[in-house]
């Protein structure tokens, strides 16, 4: 565990921030595994089938999220102001949650794969493909809520460390079944999916045991003495739900921009596929950075330390911004390399390095928009980012490409990307200026 209210500001976000990044980068890696490997070894329709199906995993993903931000912001708001029993009770009403959560998710899911895929306009010479695959990742939904949420709580109480190891050993694992499943035994897509669900299942086990064995009592995983808090649940669920529907929106967002991509055939969808693979890779500073602001700031107003918020801010956005921009010149200058690592037609190719082309350059501005979110998630006021969220994807992006693609093409949907970017930044450093975001702590803030 991991006290943030006292030292170096800057220390202890960039000490989060590593093991958390590690982390993420080897969960990207479970889809970039797939990815590389499907488009390499089983050609562009397959490659574009994973693409179709990855919207609506990131609907999964966004809605664990979203569900476990207002127990991590609790976690850690109580773990700061030194009342563990509080913490212990939050995380047992957390896990029995999401477990029921996870059931229903699943049967629902494999039931409504189908005409999810049908609503993106997913194209028919690869809906069956896409299907397989889906279907698959919905099975192994208990697998990805467990680990998410058990990471979720570590993360609250400062540590970033411990779900970093579990993950690197799933991730090992998964590019080797990967390579098994789809080389060696022929199961083609199904057998990109069930790497990646055989993964988190092993990540899950490991996390269940690590809290069996926990010397600390509020971490201790113990079914029979869980109990379900109503009150805390609805603090829990007050917080999180903004930041839920948020997640949800991207989510969503994602999906509405992928059924215009739909609409210019495979070739463009296998680009699109592999060049948003590595914008997620490269957008995971800033989420990171965010998510460890939100856990110093969570701690510091529990202990009323506002003053420090200050500088945990400022810190965090220049250490994000460097990055940022190290990124982007990456991007730019290997951008038909990142693309042929996935797919080596001409055409995908092309697509890719046209986007990344374009969204790269305002990687600044997704980050600025972060780092400013996670302040505020980290007080408890996730209702403002949710609207700015709805505002910027829904109703800039989505129009906005949609617009532009009949006059550009598909360049006209990637510029859509940063247009909205841009206006979500602006808004988010306006409402933080603004300072309502201050009254939102669950802990009354002492005056510093």
């Amino acid at each position: 565990m991991k006290d943030m209210t006292e030292g170096s500001e800057s220390r202890h976000i960039i000490a989060f921030t590593i093991p958390l990044l590690i982390g993420n980068l080897f969960q990207q890696f479970y889809n970039i595994a797939d990815t590389i490997i499907v488009g390499r070894f089983l050609g562009k329709e397959a490659l574009a089938a994973v693409g179709a199906s990855f919207p609506i995993m990131f609907f999964l993903i966004a809605l664990i999220m979203g569900i476990t931000m207002g127990a991590t912001i609790l976690i850690s708001q109580f773990y700061g102001a030194k009342k563990y029993d509080l913490v212990k009770k939050v995380i047992d009403t957390t896990y029995i949650f999401l477990f029921f959560t996870a059931i229903v998710f699943t049967f629902a899911g494999i039931f409504l794969a189908e005409p999810l895929l049908k609503l993106l306009k997913t194209p028919e010479d690869i809906m069956h493909l896409a299907k397989t695959y889906i279907v698959i990742i919905f099975i192994g939904c208990i697998s990805m809520f467990g680990y998410n949420s058990i990471s979720g709580v570590l993360r609250g109480l400062g540590d970033s460390k411990t779900p970093l190891y579990f993950l690197i050993i799933a991730t090992f694992i998964n590019v080797c079944l990967d390579l098994l499943f789809i080389l060696v035994y022929k199961m083609g897509v199904a057998g990109a999916a069930w790497a990646t669900i055989v993964s988190q299942l092993v990540s899950f086990v490991l996390g269940l045991i690590y809290l069996s064995y926990s010397k600390h009592q509020f971490l201790s995983l113990k079914v029979k003495e869980m109990k379900f808090d109503c009150v805390l649940f609805k603090k829990s669920i007050a917080i999180g739900l903004p930041s839920a529907v948020q997640q949800i929106l991207v989510s969503i967002g994602m999906m509405a921009l992928t059924r215009i991509v739909n609409g210019f055939g495979t070739v463009v969808l296998a680009g699109y596929t592999a060049a948003s693979r590595i914008d997620s890779v490269a957008m995971l500073p800033a989420m990171n950075f965010s998510m460890a602001l939100s856990t110093f700031v969570g701690q510091n107003l529990g202990a009323g330390k506002p003053l420090r918020i200050k500088r945990g801010l400022r810190a965090s956005l220049i250490m994000a911004l460097i990055v940022s921009i190290i990124i982007t010149i990456l991007s730019v200058a290997f951008r038909y390399n990142f693309i042929a690592f996935f797919n080596q037609e001409a055409g995908v190719i092309q697509v890719g390095a046209e986007y990344l082309l374009i969204v790269s350059l305002f990687y600044f501005s997704f980050t600025t928009m972060f780092i400013f979110n996670g302040v505020m998630r980290g007080a408890g006021d996730t209702i403002i980012p949710m609207f700015i969220t709805l505002l910027s994807l829904w109703f800039i992006r989505i129009p906005v490409s949609a617009i532009l693609s009949t006059r550009m093409g598909p360049a006209g949907i990637w510029w859509g990307i940063p247009i909205a970017w841009i206006v979500g930044m602006t808004l988010s450093i306006m409402y933080y200026l603004k300072g309502n975001w201050k009254k939102k702590s669950i802990i009354i803030m002492k005056n510093e």
